[in-house]
């Protein structure tokens, strides 16, 4: 059988060469030295060693001896592997940094993210950067677009929010993720997702959607897991204030009616044994961003996932989404938001992050004529719920109304050293040494 690393041009032999001189040098002074501080060792070796180099005085050769292979060794092993290494390191980044980062990551705090659709995956890109025991817990009620279609044609779970955050989670280059996020604009694919398709064709692979959701991690680097928050078919429903019943999410906000409650059919679903475990061992779980009846209460609703949170020793905060939603939270203030919650899981939040930043004049214009309008923040009759409001100004500039990935999340880890400081002060050292590199205001504490 041919060894391939010693193939010619792998840059590897020399180095060895190198390392193994160096250990031969070491062993040959050790012999040296023994020989010089032992009598019995004096004694075989004779006394021509003697004659020559002084007898006694012949540690001291032997020393150098051993040094100088010490230093070809240590030298011929680094050499070796950083040309092991150096061909399958991601990007620009030394290995040193990369060790440095992963293990101050993984002593991070053990966070919790509950939701769907744009929002989840916004915190998620922000926390990613602070911890590596990250969770997201994600719905999956979606009916619409391309998640349901795959839905309808092949019964499997809808993939589209579970693409989204493993791809805010994931380790990979720009084409990586690009490749993910492509839409077919035309022919029989047109509408249909990379990602969504992907994960399609893994589910079929592997013979589960939890099993392909989990190939799919490993592929993509996934800094933390991605957890379906149950493996039943379910839809979500709501019931408007008139009386009626909408059945399935996409078709809720076209209504035209309010809402007054959203329950999942059927309603004996399971949750996922990986999600309830995630719960009960956070140190924060976080609910949203994101839409409160399409994308975080159907994670609620499923039993035993609001009693976890209940039950759980974990911080635990709401983030309010920064506009109000068409066909489902027109006039919502901030408060109503959280009495929407409330209605549906119980008492199961400590903080509310709202935002208070003002929203581009171009932007509001343009979401108005769409009927949604900024949140506002009524922090006064949020304290009268018993929760405690932590008003921040979060908005991102761009070209849509979201909330500042960075900002997000360093206010969440802020949070979340209030109540468990020894978890984020392990990340202080990392983050003081990221922010000398790039100039960033990383400070948590």
């Amino acid at each position: 059988m041919k060894i391939k690393w010693l193939y010619p041009g792998m840059g590897v032999k020399r180095w060895i060469s190198l390392a193994l001189l160096g250990i031969l040098l070491v062993t040959a002074g050790g012999i040296l030295l023994a020989g010089s501080l032992f009598t019995a060792a004096r004694e075989l070796l004779g006394t021509f060693y003697y004659s020559i180099i002084g007898g006694y005085f012949l540690w001291i050769p032997a020393a150098l001896v051993m040094l100088a292979g010490a230093a070809l060794a240590v030298f011929g092993s680094l050499r070796a592997f950083r040309a092991v290494v150096a061909p399958v390191m991601p990007g620009e980044n030394s290995l040193v940094d990369i060790i440095y980062a992963n293990r101050y990551l993984e002593r991070g705090p053990r966070v919790v993210v509950i939701g769907g659709g744009t929002g989840a995956p916004v915190l998620l890109r922000g926390l990613k950067e602070y911890t590596g025991n990250l969770t997201a817990i994600v719905t999956v009620a979606d009916d619409g677009g391309s998640s349901g279609r795959l839905r309808g044609d092949l019964g499997i779970l809808p993939p589209g929010d579970v693409r989204n955050c493993l791809v805010a989670l994931a380790h990979r280059e720009p084409l990586m993720e690009e490749l993910l996020q492509y839409r077919f604009p035309s022919g029989e694919l047109k509408g249909h997702n990379m990602g969504n398709l992907l994960l399609a064709a893994l589910c079929d692979a592997t013979g589960g959607f939890d099993r392909a959701v989990r190939s799919l991690s490993r592929v993509l680097a996934v800094r933390g897991q991605v957890l379906p928050v149950t493996l039943a078919d379910v839809r979500l429903c709501a019931e408007m204030e008139d009386g009626t019943v909408v059945h399935g999410e996409s078709r809720i906000p076209a209504s035209g009616g309010r809402i007054k409650r959203v329950f999942l059919d059927p309603g004996a679903c399971r949750p996922t044994g990986e999600a309830l475990e995630a719960i009960r061992e956070a140190d924060a779980i976080i609910m949203g961003p994101g839409s409160i009846y399409t994308s975080i209460l159907p994670n609620l609703l499923v039993p035993g996932i609001a009693e976890a949170i209940a039950g759980s020793r974990a911080v635990k905060i709401y983030v309010c989404n920064v506009m109000t939603q068409p066909g489902e939270t027109e006039g919502y203030t901030a408060s109503r938001h959280l009495q929407a919650l409330f209605d549906h899981a119980g008492k199961i939040v400590d903080y509310m992050i709202v935002n208070t930043g003002t929203i581009p004049g171009r932007l509001l214009t343009r979401y108005r004529k769409e009927g949604a309008a900024p949140v506002e923040a009524d922090l006064e009759a949020i304290r009268d719920m018993g929760v405690i409001p932590v008003a921040e100004k979060l908005v991102q500039e761009g070209e849509l109304v979201r909330h500042h990935p960075d900002k997000l999340a360093r206010l969440v880890m802020r949070l979340i050293g209030d109540r468990h400081p020894d978890r984020v002060v392990l990340l202080n050292n990392y983050l003081a040494r990221r922010q000398n590199q790039n100039g960033r205001d990383s400070a948590i504490l």
